[in-house]
This record gives structure tokens, C-alpha cells and sequence, in this order.
């Protein structure tokens, strides 16, 4: 963590003056998670943002991609302290409506600092952003092009590629819905010019966690082919790259990084491509998923032999809509004793969410100590698309659960 950022941080984020923020060492973040839930008046679910996390992920990032703006994916989660934090270290935003572009501009966040990063936009979503001066957004049909010539004429165009063999390189693709296709570029390029816009880069999104880091080397490779197109055609020259997101915290993170160094340095060479060439990114889950743990109570129990249920106030229609389904990343512990609950005999134990949905099943199987009515669970890395993707079903809102803000000094 550098002290420079973390200053930036303390005095920059001037939305988090109206927010408690809890200093504490590594070793006193079990005790904060046990001092908040206990000041409770009524047991609720709650989140904690680590602030000092963000501050160590956006050193990552800078470490590793020192020439890639990142623009975070709003998406992921819309916290506004997150924002505020992320916005004062010098991140941008990749919003995909119109909400989320007044989310981040209600927190200070300018328009030229917005992407408006979804093919196909509303027409009321449009205008709305060519009111406010977001004047840059990204398409993939002939359809999007005379919709932005319609309503916002202004606005500047990144072509959206479809990343090839991206359906092999992460978790969860998104070229089966957006993207263009290699035969469709051309013709795009040409519409778009007659309609008078400018199309003035390329964009790609190679999929959610990715595992492959060659994914990467063959979309900035296909991008590489529609600047070429463009020049061919005679179009003014194209100088940005979006590179879309699909990163994580993860061991393979600096790997997928000199991945994408090296295959801009080989198809982007300083020696052929203006110097005001601007690479950007639009990660999400690499700056919200391991910043936010998630405490949960137990509302419930039932024993059938050496079986164990458990219920707990938030499920998969709440936080766990998506992490119930990737539990790649999650961890959950008892709120116990220091490390009380290692060494306690073990059950097989599952835990629903509080809904009448059968389907509301947060951990299946897991072998936990004998847990108790009311007592915590703690679920780590909760802060990829979980507040920002849960609903009200049966009456459990998910904007009702508070979030409270730490910065967790630890050693390295």
C-alpha cells in the first residue's frame, strides 16, 4: 500500500466525510465484524467495505497495466462509498444505463470520465446521456448506429468486437449477445461514416473471470485488424482500445497483465500508432470482490441425524444470487473464537436463504461446527454482483442491508 495513495484516498474522497471509517490491523478485523454485530439493535445482515483493499488493488493495477485507464464496470456493485474511493484514486467509469450514469455523477464523477459501455441503449437512456455530456459509447449494429445518429449525434463511437474464442477463455461468456462479428466490421465502419459519426476505437470484452490469458492476445489481435480496416477505408484514424474486463485478484492476474503488454507492443507499436493512443479497461470484479465481506445470522435450525440445516437472513434472491452459483471464490467461517471453530467436530451442513423459494440455498454440504441460533456467519469476498444484482422477493430488500466502512492496515 503507498502512502501517497492512501492519503489521496483520506482527503480526496470528500463524499465519505459523513461516514464512520473504522482503522484497524489485519488482526482486529474478526473483533470489528463481532463489535458491529453486537451494537445491533435488531440482528441484520451487513457488508464491510475495506477500504484499504481498494487502495492496494488500484496499486496492483497501476504496478501491473501502468498505461491502462481502468474505467470500472458500475455493474458489479454501485456502492456509493466504493465509487467515491475508487473515483479519488483516479479510476473512470464504465456505466451501462442510465441510472448508473446518475449514480456516479451524483458522487462528483465528470461525464468525460463515463463510458457508456452498452451496444444497444434505450432511447431515453440516449438521450438522457447526450444531455448530460456523455459523449462516449460503444456499438455493434447498423440498427445502434441510426439510433445514436438520432438521438445523440455528438457522441463518440468504439466499435464492440466479438473476442474470438472467448467462449473458451473464462467463466462466463458475453459474445453470444454482443459483439461483431469479423465480416460485419467493414460494412459497420462504413454506416456509421455515412451517418456522419465518429467511430474513433475498438472495444472487446472477452468474458467474466477470465482463465485463459491467450483470450486476450487474440481480441487485442482482432482489434488490431478493424484500425487497419479503418485506415484501408480512409476514415480518420482511430486512437483508443478498450479491452473490456474479465479480470480478478488471483495468482493469474500478473500473468493475463504481461499477456496483454506484450500483444500491445506487438500490434500496436510505438513506432506505428500516435503516442496519444489511449488503452482502457473496464474491470469490475478485480476492485469489488475481495474488498467486501458479507456477515450473516443464523434464523434457524433443524437436526436430522448428523445432517445440519441452517437458515440465515440473506440468500440467493439477496447477496447470493451469484456467488450460490460460482462458489469459486467464496469463503464462509463461523464467528467463533479466535480459531474455536477448527477445532470443534464437524457436520454436514447446508444453509438456505430466509425466502419460501426451495431453490434459496446458499451452501450445500459444507462441513461447519454445530452452529446455534443466532450466531454469525462470515462470507469473504462478497462484493462482485451481489448488492448490485439482488431483488425484493418475499419482502427481503436488498438495499436495506447497511454497509460499514474499514481500512485494514495489514503487513506485507
Amino acid at each position: 500500500m503507498s502512502a501517497s495513495a492512501s492519503l489521496q484516498l483520506r482527503l480526496g474522497a470528500t463524499q465519505l466525510k459523513d461516514w464512520d471509517v473504522h482503522r484497524v490491523s489485519g488482526d482486529g478485523f474478526t473483533a470489528l465484524i463481532r463489535s458491529i454485530s453486537q451494537k445491533q439493535k435488531d440482528r441484520e445482515p451487513f457488508y464491510i467495505l475495506d477500504l484499504g483493499a481498494v487502495v492496494r488493488l488500484m496499486d496492483m493495477w497501476k504496478q501491473a497495466l501502468p498505461n491502462v485507464v481502468p474505467y470500472y464496470a458500475v455493474k458489479c456493485n454501485c456502492q456509493p462509498p466504493l465509487i467515491t474511493a475508487l473515483a479519488s484514486l483516479g479510476a473512470n467509469f464504465d456505466c451501462a444505463s442510465r441510472a448508473e450514469i446518475e449514480t456516479v455523477m451524483a458522487l462528483g464523477v465528470g461525464a468525460q470520465q463515463i463510458v457508456y459501455a452498452n451496444p444497444c441503449k434505450g432511447e431515453s437512456h440516449l438521450k438522457y446521456a447526450a444531455s448530460v455530456g456523455v459523449n462516449l459509447t460503444t456499438f455493434d449494429s447498423m440498427q445502434e448506429i441510426d439510433k445514436i445518429k438520432m438521438w445523440h449525434k455528438k457522441c463518440d463511437l468504439l466499435l464492440r468486437i466479438k473476442a474470438p474464442n472467448d467462449e473458451k477463455g473464462s467463466w462466463r461468456s458475453l459474445g453470444s449477445k454482443f459483439g461483431a462479428l469479423r465480416e460485419e466490421v467493414v460494412p459497420l465502419l462504413q454506416h456509421a461514416n455515412a451517418a456522419g459519426l465518429r467511430v474513433i476505437g475498438v472495444s472487446f470484452h472477452v468474458g467474466s473471470k477470465v482463465n485463459d490469458p491467450q483470450v486476450y492476445r487474440g481480441a487485442i489481435a482482432s482489434a488490431r485488424g478493424v484500425f487497419d480496416a479503418a485506415a484501408q477505408l480512409k476514415l480518420p484514424p482511430m486512437h483508443v482500445l478498450d479491452i473490456g474486463g474479465g479480470f480478478q485478484e488471483s495468482p493469474t492476474f500478473h500473468e493475463i497483465a504481461a499477456v496483454i503488454k506484450e500483444a500491445i507492443n506487438d500490434y500496436f507499436p510505438s513506432s506505428e500508432t500516435s503516442e496519444d493512443l489511449k488503452i482502457m479497461a473496464e474491470p469490475g470484479r478485480f476492485f469489488a470482490e475481495t474488498a467486501f465481506t458479507l456477515v450473516s445470522n443464523i434464523i434457524g435450525k433443524r437436526v436430522r441425524g448428523e445432517k445440519r440445516e441452517y437458515w440465515i437472513d440473506d440468500g440467493i434472491y439477496g447477496s447470493f444470487n451469484l456467488p450460490a452459483y460460482d462458489k469459486s471464490s467464496m469463503m464462509v467461517k463461523p464467528l467463533l473464537g479466535g480459531s474455536e471453530w477448527m477445532n470443534k467436530a464437524k457436520f454436514c451442513s447446508t444453509v438456505f436463504g430466509p425466502t419460501c423459494d426451495s431453490m434459496d440455498m446458499v451452501v450445500a454440504e459444507s462441513q461447519l461446527p454445530e452452529l446455534h441460533m443466532n450466531d454469525v456467519l462470515v462470507f469473504y469476498n462478497m462484493g462482485a454482483y451481489t448488492a448490485s444484482a439482488g431483488t425484493r422477493f418475499n419482502g427481503f430488500d436488498i438495499s436495506s442491508i447497511s454497509t460499514f466502512l474499514t481500512y485494514v492496515y495489514r503487513q506485507y
